[in-house]
Parts: structure tokens; C-alpha cells; sequence
């Protein structure tokens, strides 16, 4: 019989060969990637020793991710591997950042003991577009700075101020996005901002107001943590000798003022979640330092 000649193969011996079912085989010949050579004469399908090689092809191809249509396109030569594969590493980067987010969610879900609704929500969140994204940061800095009489190296800085994700986020990165557009999304969170902002902007005609660099002043940030370090109290006599030496003759009344804005609004926060997102260093959270230097203000106030 001719499906039994040595120089052709029955689909069943060509599943011995090359280990695979005889039903993925038929699957595949079917589609048209591992066509017969021949029928018997009962109409058996019948193979050779490049259909050996063909089927190892298919499976590597198939294992890397291609659908039998790109497959059938290569063996056809329509299409090559490596403008398929080409394809294929864009939409495998694509995947890769799907994954990555969706990792990030569900972290961030099970850190927090997150509802439905609020799992639907960071989902959202983290699948913006980069215009979407775009727009919230936009519609945050509007609300919170604009209209500000501020000097124009300031207005151009926050102008081009940017929070932008990059195109390949760690998880860490998704995870303080989606705090960081829940947050700026706050309405009172915009407000309390916006508050800040004023009493550290300069009114025109006038001088700087007291203290209105305070919050990213590292340096004064630093001192308090050095002092801290030794044990010295907000209320004390040497604590009065701290703000002699930060702000000498200037206004404690208004440095307060500006002080409990910035941790009220909760600045600090913002801060770290910006940086985060970007992938930048950022110092460290100093909000115990300025609640040090509220209470001595304070305390001094009442001396």
C-alpha cells in the first residue's frame, strides 16, 4: 500500500516523529501549515521528511507566540521570521506593560484591602492614555497655580512641570501613579494646594513672604532632623536658639501660617509621589521635621 512505502509517512507516524498529538497535526494540516504531500488510496493523508522539518518549524514558531495565519504567511514566503518577529516583539512589549500594570493594580489592591469599586477605579487610573494622563496633571496645576502673581522664571517652571509615567513603568511606578491621580484628582486636596500657594506667593509690590521657600528648604529640613537626633523639644529654650538660627527676624506668625498650610494641604505627600512616578530620588519624607518646627513656632508664639 502506498501509506505504507518508507519514503512517506502516515500522519500517525509522523506524530511518533516529531511527539505531537495526531490532532494537533491535523489541526495544523487543515490550516493549511502542514499540508500533505499525498493521499493514499483510501485517502489517508501522507507526509515525507521535509514535513518532519516543516512541523519543527511550526512548533517553534508556535512556541514563540505566533498564530498559525503568521505562520502560514512565513512558510508561503509572504512574510518573513524576522519581519513576524519584528511584530511579535512590539505586541510581546505591549503585553509586557499590560502585565506590569495590571500587577501594579492588584498589588496596590491587596495592600490596601481595596472594594470592587475602588479596584474598578485604580484600573482606570492606571490604564489612562498618556494624554489622558496629561490632562488630569494639567487641570491640577490650572486649578492650584494658576492666576498666580508669580515671577516668571517660577511661572515657566510650572508651566513645563511634567508627571509623566515612562513607556516602561516598574510596578512601583503604577502604584504611585494611581495614588498620585486619585490624590491631585481630590477636590479638597486642590484646594488646600491652592491655599499654600498663596500664602507663599509674593504679593505684587512686596516683598517675599516669610518662610515662603520653608517647605523645600532641605537645609533647614536637615537642621531640625540634627536637632531632633538630640533629643532637643519644640517647646524648649534651645529650640527658640533653632529658629533664631533658621529665620532669624523674620515674621513667625506668617512662617507658621505657611507651615501648617503645607501639611495640612499635604505637600510633602505630593512631593514624594511626583518623584516616585518619574523615577527619581526623593529625599526624605520630612513631615515629622515640620511638625517640629510648627510646634516651636508655636511654642514660641506663647513664650
Amino acid at each position: 500500500m502506498e501509506d505504507e512505502r518508507p519514503d512517506v509517512l502516515t500522519i500517525g507516524r509522523l506524530a511518533h516523529c516529531t511527539g505531537l498529538s495526531v490532532r494537533t497535526l491535523r489541526f495544523w494540516s487543515d490550516e493549511g501549515a502542514v499540508p500533505p504531500v499525498a493521499r493514499s488510496a483510501s485517502g489517508y493523508r501522507l507526509y515525507d521528511a521535509e514535513s518532519v522539518a516543516r512541523v519543527e518549524l511550526v512548533r517553534t514558531l508556535r512556541e514563540l507566540g505566533l498564530g498559525l495565519d503568521d505562520v502560514c504567511r512565513v512558510l508561503s514566503g509572504r512574510t518573513t521570521v524576522a519581519e513576524v518577529a519584528d511584530a511579535h516583539v512590539a505586541a510581546l512589549d505591549a503585553q509586557i506593560r499590560s502585565l506590569k500594570v495590571s500587577r501594579a493594580v492588584l498589588s496596590t489592591v491587596s495592600k490596601r484591602g481595596s472594594t470592587a469599586e475602588e479596584t474598578a477605579l485604580m484600573n482606570r487610573l492606571a490604564r489612562l492614555s498618556a494624554a489622558e494622563r496629561k490632562q488630569i496633571i494639567d487641570e491640577f496645576k490650572e486649578e492650584v497655580f494658576g492666576g498666580l502673581a508669580v515671577d516668571p522664571h517660577l511661572r515657566d517652571r510650572l508651566r513645563t512641570l511634567s508627571i509623566e509615567l515612562p513607556d516602561d513603568p516598574t510596578p512601583e511606578q503604577v502604584d504611585a501613579w494611581i495614588e498620585l491621580a486619585e490624590l491631585v484628582r481630590d477636590p479638597g486636596f486642590r484646594t488646600r494646594m491652592r491655599t499654600r500657594m498663596e500664602l507663599n506667593t509674593p504679593v505684587p509690590g512686596q516683598g517675599r513672604p516669610p518662610g515662603a521657600s520653608i517647605w523645600w528648604a532641605r537645609q533647614a529640613v536637615q537642621t531640625v532632623a540634627q536637632v531632633r537626633k538630640r533629643g532637643i523639644a519644640p517647646e524648649g529654650p534651645a529650640a527658640a536658639e533653632v529658629l533664631s538660627e533658621l529665620f532669624g527676624d523674620a515674621d513667625r506668625a506668617a512662617l507658621l501660617l505657611c507651615l501648617e498650610a503645607g501639611i495640612e494641604a499635604g505637600a510633602e505627600r505630593y512631593r514624594r509621589l511626583a518623584a516616585r512616578v518619574r523615577g527619581q530620588y526623593s529625599s526624605p519624607d520630612a513631615t515629622e521635621e515640620l511638625a517640629w518646627l510648627t510646634r516651636a513656632l508655636r511654642a514660641a508664639d506663647q513664650a
